[in-house]
């Protein structure tokens, strides 16, 4: 079943120097655009993270410092990239987690404005997990009846979890061939932030997710206990989320 789609779909997947979202880097990027008409378009490129990569990441995927040490830098080809996926909602595996928050700080991190939060995310990981519980190739296995090669390329990861997700709609009934639907299928939670620091309760409030002020309203906290502001805005924490807080700010208490 090939996707009914309103707008570009964008799926894509990264391998990085590790698992920490607010520090680790991309070494690699896949892009696979479907226009609503069929019409594909790709893209793929190694990149220089500017920082060493994990032992335990290149033996995931492969790939070493030296593979990368002449590839272009991120903020070299964040602009292109930026304009690259700019009208397509977005697809990954496990990607409202991890490929989407990563992508979104980089992209801070290179000063491009690109705002990832107005268009769908679709996570074929979810759909998988709903339905399956099991992982990329095993899912690759069990939807197209084949072994998946090369698993853990960016490229191959990204064609397998088109051809997945496309699998997925043929096999059950009640997904709807409708990014609007998938998005909201694949949403685990209702985040404010790429980072989930912030989501939204069951009124539509603001509040925090971690630490000694979850559950509570970012509003609240912030009129309060004022300096708690500071300390966010100071901490490691992604850039994305400090947007965020200082939206929330700015709305309660003003400049």
């Amino acid at each position: 079943m090939e996707l009914n789609l309103k707008r570009p779909i964008a799926f894509f997947d990264l391998e990085t120097t590790g698992l920490d979202v607010n520090k680790d880097r991309i070494v690699e990027i896949a892009v696979l655009k479907i226009d609503p008409g069929g019409k594909r378009d790709s893209l793929h490129m190694f990149i220089n993270p500017e920082m060493p990569i994990a032992p335990k990441a290149t033996a995931v995927h492969g790939i070493r410092n030296e593979d990368v040490q002449d590839a272009p830098t991120f903020i070299s080809i964040a602009k292109h990239l930026a304009d690259f996926i700019r009208p397509c909602d977005l697809a990954g595996y496990n990607c409202n987690r991890f490929d989407v928050p990563l992508l979104a700080q980089e992209f801070a991190r290179a000063g491009v404005d690109i705002d990832l939060k107005n268009r769908k995310v679709v996570d074929v990981q979810v759909v998988f997990f709903k339905k399956e519980q099991r992982t990329l190739s095993a899912a690759y296995k069990f939807y197209l009846d084949q072994e998946m090669k090369n698993a853990h390329t960016a490229e191959a990861d990204t064609k397998a979890t088109y051809e997945i997700l496309k699998a997925q709609l043929d096999r059950y009934d009640d997904l709807k061939n409708d990014v609007d639907f998938l998005s909201a299928f694949t949403s685990q939670t209702q985040n404010v932030d790429f980072a989930g620091r912030i989501v939204y309760d069951e009124n539509g409030d603001e509040v925090f997710n971690f630490g000694k002020h979850k559950g509570k309203k970012v509003a609240d906290v912030l009129r309060d206990e004022p300096s708690y502001y500071n300390w966010m805005m100071k901490g490691d924490f992604q850039e994305d989320t400090k947007k965020v807080l200082t939206r929330i700010r700015l709305k309660e208490f003003g400049k």
